[in-house]
């Protein structure tokens, strides 16, 4: 064999050319440090507080498929959002109707029979019969944008109907216009486009019919263009901006009690969600209001690609919510489980969803996601199986069947499993025996505390087992949206970063919640259709998230570790070489932290400096949402210095490696 040896020059000369095209992607990491997660915080995203339908998802049109009921709200019917409308002395009736739909899982239409069109040149505005949708709280439309409509129709008049789809304001005035003609004996959709001409807070869709007939009409949708990366049946651009602004390594989805749901027939199906919008399933939401499936699980996996996060659904485990039937109480009696015999087509059900987002376009359920119009796969790697799940002999028998069926069919997954609704107790004991008997590689973890505890109890993990499963703090937040509440929560995501061997991810709950609409007092971000508001948090949240690393170093910062209200982690992210502190105050003064930068060669000088503070009772709110934000500024630092944290503070300072 002959081995040529390089020279210097050539060897430089190669080194820059790997370096170049970004062969070498880590910086060299010093020892001393310990290997965490670099998956370690993400979103959780629950349909709660309208955060779906009327929040992130886009459809502008509220109870489009008309199968809005009772037992969702008091007062609810297909109907409701919806006022019929015989302007310029026309009449005619409207029906609900069932006997011929669009598809069998969207039972509900509306029939419209035009019986006398009065005359458009005799009255001023609009002569005809039709409906106008008022949206969730209006629709806002901006001048120059396009809106995408479509609808179904199905001809039950001998000759076609035309019809005017307008945008209209709550004074009358007409924004935008077009027409459609229906023709088709049987179902057909048909589209559209309006462009307002000028831009309004409440805007209503009016759909009138200007010639005599009768019809049949279904799913009726009004999309802006603009959604987040122009995503057909997408999300609110804004909204969905600031979610992937944050940078998170995941996002859980669809929920916490959404999953498991409000009985056996309200659990959260994921074959349900997919396919044509007009295919899927509507129900009610445990929350008390109504969910579409517009957002599905398609829609789900195609926001985590798009913002570079890993999906992590969770499904049932073949049990409903213990608290289902409304008792919402601790112990209560609501738990029911899938009998027996309806177990391996639930197993096969799970097992479906692995093939769906991995499997070739070739496969059965692969097929589906390639229709769709994502012939590749998602490359998921996680799934959880259950949420908060009383620990009964029941829950435990199908917990187990799950696990161990995913386990020999897809041992490339890892399997997050649950702990129940506490921090402890007997669900969080007896979950914690399951995880150990089965040896999983991961559990989940709740609860919602007082911020104090944060502060006194930022040991939590350092004494769990390494040789047990890691730990997925899937919901935690501090029963509130001051700017306390946020940095308590600091304090606790650096012992989170502490013990970035054991904890694996970690997602703060609730994540949205739209004002008027909510069910849930502590939330990341609030909302209107106009306004995001995010709260303290949030913003904890992303500096956090911006600011990760891999590799965890002790006693880089210095301070009294008698004073619970300090707290500090140093991690380096060795993709970038960056060493970055996160070094937080919940005290009501000043304090001084001790930084020796001494591990890191060539750190020093040039940094940058990220400080939230403020009033420990500040909170952001919609008519204010940057009452407390956080301020960036350049910053010098010393291989040793002083920082004085300002009291009720985050600080991040991030160093690059000198050059």
């Amino acid at each position: 064999m002959n081995v040529k040896i390089l020279d210097y020059r050539t060897f430089v000369i190669l080194a820059f050319v790997l370096i170049s095209t970004g062969c070498f992607v880590h910086a060299q990491v010093p020892k001393g440090g310990k290997e965490i997660s670099d998956e370690l915080l993400g979103l959780f995203f629950e349909d709660i507080n309208y955060a779906a339908d009327g929040g992130i998802y886009a459809e502008m049109v509220q109870n489009r498929s008309f199968e809005y009921d009772p037992t969702e709200q008091q007062g609810w019917n297909p109907f409701s959002f919806w006022e019929y409308m015989e302007p310029g002395y026309s009449y005619g009736k409207i029906s609900v109707e069932t006997s011929n739909p669009v598809h069998k899982n969207n039972p509900h239409y509306v029939v419209v029979d035009a019986e006398f069109i009065g005359n458009y040149e005799e009255h001023e505005g609009k002569s005809g019969v039709g409906v106008k949708n008022l949206g969730f709280d209006g629709m806002v439309v901006k001048e120059g944008d396009t809106y995408n409509f479509s609808v179904f129709l199905k001809q039950l008049s001998e000759s076609p109907i035309t019809l005017d789809i307008g945008l209209q304001g709550t004074d009358g005035t007409v924004l935008a216009e077009n027409k459609i003609q229906s023709t088709a004996k049987n179902w057909e959709k048909y589209t559209t486009t309006l462009v307002p001409s000028q831009s309004r807070d409440t805007t209503h869709l009016v759909i009138l019919a200007t010639t005599k007939g009768k019809f049949a009409m279904d799913v009726v949708s009004l999309f802006p263009e603009k959604t987040f990366k122009n995503r057909p049946n997408g999300l609110r651009a804004d909204m969905a901006q600031l979610l992937a602004d944050m940078e998170p390594k995941f996002v859980r989805f669809p929920g916490g009690c959404l999953v498991h749901g409000d009985g056996l027939h309200n659990m959260y199906r994921w074959k349900n969600t997919i396919g044509p919008i007009e295919q899927r399933v509507e129900q009610r939401n445990i929350w008390g209001y109504h969910q579409t499936a517009g957002l599905g699980y398609f829609e789900y996996f195609q926001f985590c690609e798009d913002i570079g996060a890993k999906p992590v659904p969770v499904v049932p485990a073949g049990v409903s919510c213990q608290n289902s039937g409304g008792t919402w109480r601790i112990g209560g009696k609501g738990q029911r489980a899938l009998p027996m015999d309806e177990m391996d087509e639930y197993i096969q059900e799970v097992l479906d969803l692995i093939e769906w987002a991995n499997g070739p376009a070739t496969s059965k359920w692969g097929s589906k996601r390639a229709a769709a119009g994502h012939p590749e796969p998602f490359n998921l790697e996680y799934v959880g199986i259950g949420n908060e799940d009383k620990m009964t002999p029941e829950f435990k028998e199908r917990f187990t069947m799950l696990y161990e069926a995913v386990k020999e069919k897809h041992p490339e997954i890892t399997v997050i499993g649950t702990v129940g609704p506490f921090l402890e107790g007997e669900d969080f004991d007896k979950g914690w025996e399951l995880s150990n008997k089965l040896r999983l590689p991961m559990v989940d973890e709740h609860y919602y505390i007082e911020p104090d505890w944060y502060l006194g109890n930022q040991e939590r993990y350092d004494a769990y087992d390494r040789k047990k499963a890691q730990v997925y703090l899937g919901e935690y937040a501090s029963w509130g949206n001051k700017l306390y509440n946020a940095i308590a929560e600091a304090v606790h995501l650096t012992a989170i970063e502490r013990n970035g061997d054991v904890v694996r991810m970690a997602s703060y709950a609730p994540l949205l919640a739209k004002k008027g609409h909510t069910q849930w007092s502590t939330d990341m971000v609030f909302f209107d259709n106009t306004t995001l508001c995010p709260t303290p948090n949030f913003y904890v949240q992303k500096l956090f998230m911006k600011n990760s690393g891999d590799h965890y170093y002790e006693n880089v910062v210095k301070f009294s570790k008698k004073d619970t209200t300090l707290a500090a982690s140093t991690v380096m992210d060795s993709k970038t070489g960056d060493v970055i502190l996160k070094m937080v105050n919940a005290g009501k003064v000043p304090k001084n932290m001790e930084v020796n930068l001494s591990k890191f060669k060539n750190r020093g000088g040039n940094a940058k400096l990220t400080v939230l503070t403020g009033d420990p009772e500040a909170e952001n709110t919609i008519e204010d949402p940057g009452n407390v934000v956080p301020v960036t500024k350049a910053y010098s630092v010393d291989k040793n210095f002083t920082y004085s944290a300002p009291a009720m503070s985050l600080s991040v300072i991030r160093i690059r490696t000198k050059t």
